[in-house]
């Protein structure tokens, strides 16, 4: 439980932070501050709380409950954003015109703490809190991306209550900081105190502002050309085990091509069908992960109100405009965080917007990010031309690191193809002197043609080095259990390499370390934790090697890749 609130309230401030709220800051700074009475200056800070309060209520209501009780009433999905639009302008107008924010508040005067006592009324600010909440599309982190997903599948259990409260707390305390520093300039200027009708005009002319700019999303346009300076900390959030554990995500999986700069196997690719509408193919026919075999594909899973994936759309645009001629397809699959991103018209319109001329995919329910056990917007799965997932980056940033390995997948299934220049600084992996050694899996599946003993046999085994081990082969030492997937040292467990190549790596986890043994060079050891990762074990000139790991009880290898 601690746990959960704690990751909650990490992800909640740092979108309360990011460059996301910043349309919400004006709006809060004056409203905070400014009065609902005309005749006397009261002192601000439980309306500055009201209206965190507010936001909080609506903001973790509508992220949970929204998608499902629009669902359940046939009602659109744009409702809830358009009610809140409506109501922004209609208290805006109260801020300018008094009988209407009497008007708006009649109906709680029977409520006890909240009567009007004909001087505007004490419900005006958590009613104002309750439309902002409405409205406020924060940043996609990778907390909010598991709230939404259970709130659109409805998967709600109570600890995915706490994660909401606990993340919408976050994000609302850097708001309440914003709020009490206009309350308290109310209090204390001498200036606001004697124009507090002209103040409550100003905030009510920026509601109304902010709801129009909001018909015409500018203020997603705003935030996608502010860099964002939180993006590293989403990405470390969303590569951390203790927050995806607590978030009640799987740690292996597809993140074993997360935690290296190069290329992993990640198993088989899922196929992209249970989605609904397709957009930018021949007659919005479907595709599939087998009829795309022979190329490079890059899926991308976006929403278009997402800002973190606003400001990473054109680096995914500019790959495919540059490598579709060498091989490269680019999926998209628009999947919604909230209840009106539905709306296939909008996402049509989002389509033209942002100029994306490659296939998307309208994934409302969940189905291919299920089948891909995705986690995150923006969120990308690079696919080699034998359908196998080779690498996955979360959120902004790793451009270049990304494109390399675009380069790198394009040039292994066609060698000898010109690649155009490289758009985002991705230099092309060094071109070997000779053959390399081909990749090699450690598993009672795939181990035929790299084990020197010929095929590991599943269960726990007792093993031996042979006297001769030929050429790009691994054998084992010690006892080890067998799976489908991988090996698990146990005792005295090593692993003798025979490759050549510049350099070394292996995919390796569990928990432990690995003393890596080269010859003519001192042992280095490997920590190794967590999901699988890819790790380097030797890298240098082009060469024959020798390479061989102690392994501690509890680690388990999968692979080892050449470069």
């Amino acid at each position: 439980m601690l746990t959960m609130i704690l990751v909650g309230l990490a992800g909640g401030l740092v979108t309360g932070v990011s460059p996301c709220v910043l349309p919400m800051i004006p709006v809060i700074f004056i409203t905070g501050g400014s009065s609902a009475d005309e005749g006397r200056v009261r002192p601000g800070y439980g309306r500055a709380l009201a209206i965190i309060v507010g936001i909080v209520v609506s903001f973790s209501l509508i992220t949970l409950l929204g998608t499902l009780v629009l669902a359940a009433l046939g009602l659109p999905s744009g409702l809830l954003r358009w009610t809140g639009i409506v109501l922004l302008v209609l208290i805006g107008l109260g801020m300018l015109i008094p009988s209407v924010a009497h008007a708006l508040e009649r109906p709680f005067a029977r409520l006890p703490g909240w009567t009007p006592n004909g001087k505007g009324g004490r419900f005006g600010p958590f009613l104002l809190g309750l439309g902002l909440g409405t409205l406020y599309v924060p940043c996609a982190g990778p907390v909010l991306a598991a709230i939404s997903v259970a709130g659109a599948t409805g998967d709600i259990g109570w600890r995915t209550v706490v994660l909401t409260v606990s993340f919408a707390i976050g994000a609302a305390i850097p708001l309440l900081v914003f709020a009490v520093a206009g309350a308290s300039l109310t209090r204390r200027l001498a200036a606001y105190r004697d124009r507090q009708r002209t103040i409550r005009a100003v905030g009510g002319v920026i509601l109304i502002g902010l709801a129009v700019a909001l018909v015409f999303d500018a203020p997603a346009r705003l935030q996608a050309a502010i860099p964002s300076y939180t993006a590293s900390v989403d990405r470390a959030l969303a590569q951390s085990d203790t927050v995806n554990r607590a978030l009640g995500r799987s740690v292996g999986g597809a993140a074993a091509c997360t935690g290296g700069g190069g290329l992993a196997d990640c198993g088989p690719a899922p196929d992209l069908t249970g989605g609904g509408r397709w957009f930018n193919t021949p007659g919005d026919a479907p595709l599939t992960v087998t009829g795309l075999r022979g190329h490079v594909v890059l899926v991308d899973f976006w929403t278009y109100s997402c800002i973190n994936c606003l400001r990473d759309g054109p680096h995914v645009r500019a790959w495919w405009n540059t490598y579709r001629g060498s091989g490269l397809e680019v999926v998209g699959v628009h999947t919604p965080e909230f209840a009106f991103e539905k709306d296939a018209g909008n996402v049509a319109a989002a389509i033209g917007d942002e100029r994306i001329s490659y296939p998307v995919v309208q994934d409302n329910d969940y189905a291919v990010w299920n089948a891909f056990g995705n986690r995150y917007w923006p969120a990308k799965y690079l696919i080699d031309a034998h359908g196998v997932i080779r690498a996955v980056s979360y959120g902004e940033g790793g451009y270049a690191e990304m494109e390399q390995r675009i380069r790198t997948l394009l040039h292994e299934s066609a060698p000898d193809a010109a690649l155009p220049a490289p758009t985002s600084g991705a230099a092309d992996a060094p071109t070997a002197a000779g053959p390399i050694s081909p990749e090699m899996y450690l598993s009672a599946s795939r181990s035929a043609g790299a084990y020197s003993g010929g095929t590991l046999t599943a269960g726990t085994h007792d093993y031996s080095f042979a006297p001769d081990q030929q050429a790009d082969t691994y054998a084992l030492a010690g006892r080890f259990d067998v799976t489908d997937e991988s090996v698990r040292a146990e005792d005295g467990a090593r692993i003798r390499l025979d490759s050549t190549a510049s350099s070394v790596n292996a995919v390796l986890g569990g928990n432990g370390r690995a003393v890596v043994h080269v010859d003519g060079l001192p042992d280095r050891v490997v920590d190794v934790s967590g999901p699988p990762r890819l790790h380097n074990l030797a890298a240098g000139d082009y060469r024959h090697r020798v390479v061989t790991l102690e392994l501690s009880a509890g680690v388990d290898a999968y692979t080892f890749t050449f470069g």
